[in-house]
């Protein structure tokens, strides 16, 4: 997502997770960090903080060490 608008930008990402209603912050986080967002910019789609958002991925991050592969 390289648009020098910032607000195209906030919409697009918010049309990507709008379907994600009841999703967790962790999964929009997941969705949106596939657009090079920051976290400001992940937190003011998702209504959270920026703080959360980073929380987010972490959270991400030890979830995914732990799964096991078949």
């Amino acid at each position: 997502m390289n648009s020098d608008n910032p607000a195209i930008r906030l919409m697009l990402a918010y049309l990507c997770i709008s379907s994600e209603a009841e999703a967790s912050l962790v999964r929009k986080v997941e969705i949106l960090d596939r657009f090079d967002l920051s976290d400001t910019e992940i937190a003011t789609v998702c209504g959270a903080t920026a703080q959360s958002v980073r929380n987010a991925r972490l959270q991400r991050k030890k979830s995914s060490y732990g799964k096991s592969k078949k």
